[in-house]
């Protein structure tokens, strides 16, 4: 009785700093939400009540993170602040070569530019949008190959982050030769923020060794992955997260990470590599485009609060809260009756678009369409993962992906309970009134990462029967 352990759980921690949120009105929203085409990355942060448009760069920093940054120190090389930073990734990671970047999406631009080659095949239990992208614009191609189907990821599995082992073996079989990486994201981002099991990692990297092609992680949730794996294996339910992260990494040969997840911090990643060779080559590229390799593309005063933020991100009592948090928002959305990717993942809530908004084909993407519902009626702010995200062809065409899914992302360490009731109350309005919102479609998009730029415009009523009838003819 003394810990508190038979009381509900409450934020493990006290606030410090408050910040003003500021509120609109509807008819407000209405205006913003037109003037931003329809499109979340257009809206003025100060016009969103609760983002949770992702839980990258947005976690709320802690004192000892603020002491740090204090500390930190700005020589062009040989910085101490980026061997505190080095010492700390070794340590988790057991991988010798780091390299500090300016984010995620850096690491993976230099590591790939150096693997991947035209006509490389490069597999993934699910590649993100930037990840893919840098596989592409080095002339790679890009399979997903996760265990998870449309049908699938609405059932109760624990590990629905996994890779297909069978498909996986099967194409190693037939293209090793081409095969230049498989990347395994921990937890599975496009795939529900499912984790990945430690039997599956295992597996794949006994695979990839067999037909010597390298296994890298995209890491950037791996504490969170850890905590899964702790919670659902029997075999880990004795290992401290540490020692769970440290066996994963294990079996791969690299990773890539955006620090500002797991990292707990507002910018800054890291490429770190076995291969002392490779990252021989990857040096010479971040320095180029990034800065000299004690820097990479951070300040030293970053490169502290990253080092702090790497081990709090692997505190117990936090990834209980965090990720219980995660699983209350989900539950008050079941009661509200929406359907959602469950169990919930570790960093968001995903939501089954099409469960809310039933009457919005998935090229009227009706993802984007809740989104905006959201934002209209509450001042959310969400992100699609469906349609819109992933349906266009690398031959330009259209096609429906089958799984229409907003990702409600929240902030490490800034929400409380009152504000996930908040975005539940919300998301029960939307779906009571689904009849008043229709689809949209799209007046302008840029060739590559079209999310991020689209410009959107609603279906008129007169046109809405006319766009149906067109999905329809198309097959969708």
């Amino acid at each position: 009785m003394a810990n508190g352990s038979h009381f509900s759980k409450f934020e493990p921690y006290r606030v410090k700093t408050v910040e003003k949120i500021k509120t609109t009105t509807r008819q407000e929203r209405e205006k913003i939400l037109r003037e931003a085409h329809n499109n979340m990355f257009y809206i003025k942060a100060d016009d969103v009540m609760i983002d949770l448009l992702t839980d990258s760069g947005t976690s709320a920093m802690s004192t000892e993170q603020w002491s740090a940054l204090m500390r930190g120190e700005e020589s062009y090389a040989g910085s101490p602040s980026y061997y505190r930073l080095e010492k700390t990734v070794k340590y988790i990671t057991g991988y010798d070569e780091v390299m500090p970047t300016h984010q995620g999406r850096a690491a993976e631009n230099i590591l790939f530019c150096n693997v991947v080659k035209q006509g490389d095949i490069a597999i993934s239990n699910g590649f993100f949008d930037t990840t893919g992208a840098h596989v592409q614009n080095n002339g790679g191609i890009v399979m997903n190959i996760p265990s998870f189907t449309k049908e699938t990821i609405f059932t109760d599995a624990k590990f629905k982050g996994n890779i297909d082992i069978s498909k996986l073996a099967e194409l190693l079989v037939t293209n090793s030769c081409r095969v230049c990486f498989v990347i395994m994201t921990v937890t599975n981002n496009i795939g529900g923020g499912q984790p990945v099991s430690m039997a599956n990692i295992r597996d794949t990297s006994a695979i990839c060794k067999r037909y010597n092609v390298p296994l890298y992680f995209d890491a950037c949730r791996y504490a969170e992955n850890s905590y899964f794996i702790q919670k659902y294996e029997d075999e880990y339910r004795d290992k401290t997260i540490v020692e769970i992260a440290r066996e994963m990494f294990s079996y791969g040969a690299g990773c890539t990470m955006s620090a500002k997840k797991d990292g707990l911090a507002n910018i800054g990643g890291y490429l770190a590599l076995r291969d002392s060779h490779l990252a021989r080559e990857c040096r010479q590229d971040l320095i180029l485009k990034e800065g000299f390799p004690t820097y990479g593309g951070l300040s030293g005063r970053e490169m502290e609060t990253i080092a702090v933020g790497l081990m709090e991100a692997l505190d117990e009592e936090y990834l209980e809260y965090r990720i219980g948090q995660v699983a209350y928002l989900g539950e008050l959305l079941i009661e509200a009756g929406i359907r959602i990717v469950h169990p919930t993942g570790g960093h968001a809530v995903y939501v089954d678009a099409t469960s809310v908004l039933p009457h919005i084909p998935s090229l009227g993407y009706p993802g984007v369409a809740l989104c905006g519902a959201l934002f209209l009626e509450g001042g959310i702010r969400a992100f699609e993962i469906g349609s819109l995200l992933q349906g266009k062809q690398p031959n330009g065409s259209e096609k429906a992906v089958g799984l229409e899914l907003v990702r409600l992302c929240i902030p490490r360490r800034v929400y409380n309970r009152s504000h996930m009731r908040y975005v539940a109350d919300v998301h029960k309005y939307v779906k009571d009134h689904a009849e008043n919102y229709t689809g949209l479609r799209i007046s302008w998009e840029s060739t590559r990462l079209r999310h991020f730029t689209v410009k959107l415009e609603k279906i008129s009523s007169e046109n809405r029967r006319n766009k149906s009838d067109d999905i329809k003819q198309n097959g969708y």
